[in-house]
């Protein structure tokens, strides 16, 4: 059984407990280089074998875990944040599956969800946004044309955009063309939850610049939307007035239920 591990947003203590343990027992670990905290290797066995998958081809960190798997070791492929988003596991599984080689995936703290804690935001405000836009701008990796910022921009929905640190003036122009107003509040957020995390708040029509005057150029996180901003509306769920399963409603919400 091969255990894909999400190492969580950065921090030590931010990786499941499940994830911790399976990390305690392996005897081999594939890890995604500077993206994972090297201090959470620390917790491993002493003759646990360690590889570093930034230096590795795919087909390198497969034939480790499918040699491990062979010799009944245990074997965990250790990823940042979440596995599920831009960890490239599905090409993974699909040659462990050619093996008859089972897998499972433990869940982590998305980079998302800890840049939110960093700007003590909530991504999904009554009145203002109740969806959240997870995407990049096209590098080397391309993104499908449907899949445009500007598209995505044109629904005023909370923006949380990956990998794209190093392309933010054209970020900016596409965010607003696609109908953001140019000062609109957004914010790069570098290496959510890590020991030297940054925090730079601004507005969609200053991030190249923000991000220029604090040297940031990678490993960050561009967060966009009036969610940023002071304005909302109270929530229903705890309104006095609003019904839930749990609990009466005492006026001409009432009626209501969630």
């Amino acid at each position: 059984m091969i255990h894909f591990v999400g190492a969580g947003s950065g921090a030590v203590d931010l990786i499941t407990v499940r994830g911790q343990k399976l990390l305690e027992e392996a005897d081999i670990v594939v890890y995604a280089g500077s993206l994972v905290n090297p201090e959470l290797l620390t917790v491993c066995q002493k003759d646990c074998q360690i590889y570093n998958s930034a230096k590795m081809t795919l087909e390198e960190v497969t034939e480790v875990m499918i040699s491990g798997e062979k010799q009944g070791k245990k074997v965990v492929r250790l990823h940042t944040g979440d596995p599920c988003l831009y960890g490239a596991i599905k090409e993974q599984m699909d040659l462990l599956e050619k093996e008859n080689i089972s897998y499972k995936v433990c869940p982590g703290v998305s980079s998302f969800c800890g840049a939110a804690s960093a700007l003590n935001a909530e991504y999904t405000l009554p009145g203002i946004s109740q969806s959240v836009v997870i995407t990049r701008m096209a590098g080397r990796t391309p993104v499908p044309e449907k899949e445009s910022i500007e598209s995505f921009a044109a629904h005023q929905a909370t923006m949380v955009i990956f990998l794209s640190t190093g392309m933010l003036e054209e970020l900016s122009k596409r965010l607003i063309e696609g109908g953001y107003q140019p000062e609109t509040p957004a914010a790069i957020v570098y290496k959510a939850t890590w020991e030297d995390e940054k925090v730079c708040r601004c507005k969609v029509k200053d991030l190249a610049v923000t991000a220029k005057e604090n040297g940031i150029t990678k490993t960050a996180l561009i967060v966009v939307g009036e969610v940023l901003g002071g304005e909302y509306e109270r929530s229903l769920l705890y309104h006095p007035e609003f019904t839930t399963e749990f609990r009466q409603g005492k006026g001409k919400e009432g009626a209501g239920n969630v």
